[in-house]
């Protein structure tokens, strides 16, 4: 069974995003309604993660396994392109 890259791609900028809010929380208020709230959601991410880059291999698999950024690099390693909102433009002048 082969695993949707939108799936993954999803996972992983919820991932990502639960991460970061955990780290500003922690670096400055630090409410304890933000981190029952986020920390949740964060670890179900993860664990998405993890499970939708079994089938790409062993290195998918221990590239999953770090916190926060795994899910990009699954999908770097994958090579699965961005979304096609994501394009970056070329840097050429015309003429």
């Amino acid at each position: 069974m082969a695993t949707s890259p939108r799936a993954l791609r999803a996972a992983a900028a919820v991932e990502l995003v639960t991460v970061v809010v955990l780290l500003v929380n922690l670096a400055t208020a630090h409410w304890p309604a933000v981190s029952s709230a986020v920390g949740p959601l964060h670890g179900c991410a993860y664990a998405l993660v993890v499970v939708l880059a079994w089938p790409g291999g062993a290195r998918a698999r221990l590239s999953a396994l770090v916190p926060g950024v795994g899910g990009l690099l699954v999908l770097r390693r994958t090579g699965v392109r961005p979304a096609s909102g994501s394009r970056t433009c070329s840097t050429r002048s015309p003429g």
